[in-house]
């Protein structure tokens, strides 16, 4: 116990694979279902089989919750999670644990609570409660919410172009798609950190990026064979013109913090000298 380290998140993939250990619970729990089911020991099975179930909820909630908060710590602007998973799971794992000790191990139901009690203290003190405070920075005359609604906005269209590039057999127009999609998320990284100017970029985000959407969804829409090489063509240049209108707009966003930086170092500057 000395040795046993506090979890620490740190990226969804990481949180996920540190939710299946929580899945070691359900490997007993199975063995005695079986053997109660090969005994027809019909209280058994029932018993077992409920308290397997509990587990396997307790888990999968807690997976979803460690995902939430990996993708709360990674995020630069978020509010903080609305459903406290975590403390969920908790919960559900000390009274999985009572149940599992008292009605299906039938033990005393003292025990029981005892050790549904350490199941829970143990559950928060290895993986700790859920995020409370929204990361919500001081935007000046921009509104957070505002910022956060368009860039939810933007991220949910970009998933639907995501999802039908997949759909999408020419090659050439799905590789420009992706090149496209990611330009797009470096934008969306680029205001997420300085999110000033995030008025500018909402038209560029939204009209642009929808405007991808409509397209690839009357792609998709029709057989790819009866597509003509013309509009196809037109595909490919319009592709090409939004990869440009991309690197364009980064730039901007690049250089006007750029601007702002060279505006400090001068306000310093002439602060210095008087």
């Amino acid at each position: 116990m000395a040795k046993a380290k506090p979890y620490k998140p740190t990226t969804s993939s990481s949180l996920s694979k540190k939710g299946t250990l929580l899945y070691l619970f359900l490997m007993p729990l199975f063995v005695a279902v079986i053997l109660a089911l090969l005994q027809t020991n019909i209280k058994a099975f029932i018993s077992n089989s409920v308290a397997f179930a509990l587990f396997f909820i307790t888990a999968k909630v807690s997976t979803k919750g460690f995902t939430q908060e990996a993708d709360y710590m990674n995020a630069v602007l978020i509010k903080a999670p609305k459903i406290p998973y975590k403390t969920i799971s908790g919960f559900l794992l000390g009274g999985s644990t009572l149940f599992t000790v008292w009605f299906a191990g039938n033990e005393s139901l003292l025990k029981a609570l005892f050790l549904g009690s350490i199941a829970t203290l143990g559950y928060y003190l290895y993986y700790g409660f859920d995020p409370k405070k929204d990361k919500l920075e001081n935007l000046g005359d921009v509104s957070a919410e505002f910022v956060l609604e368009t860039i939810n906005e933007a991220k949910e269209k970009l998933g639907m172009i995501k999802s039908h590039m997949y759909q999408i057999k020419d090659l050439k127009l799905s590789d420009n798609l992706s090149t496209a999609v990611s330009k797009a998320e470096n934008i969306l990284e680029t205001i997420q950190a300085d999110p000033k100017d995030i008025r500018v970029a909402r038209k560029f985000l939204i009209v642009y990026i929808d405007g991808i959407v409509k397209v690839t969804d009357s792609y998709i829409a029709m057989d790819e064979e009866n597509i003509n090489r013309e509009t196809k063509e037109k595909l490919y240049t319009l592709m090409t013109d939004l990869d440009t209108r991309f690197d364009k707009e980064l730039d901007r966003l690049k250089n006007n913090n750029q601007f702002d930086l060279d505006v400090h170092i001068d306000v310093l500057k002439e602060q210095i000298k008087n």
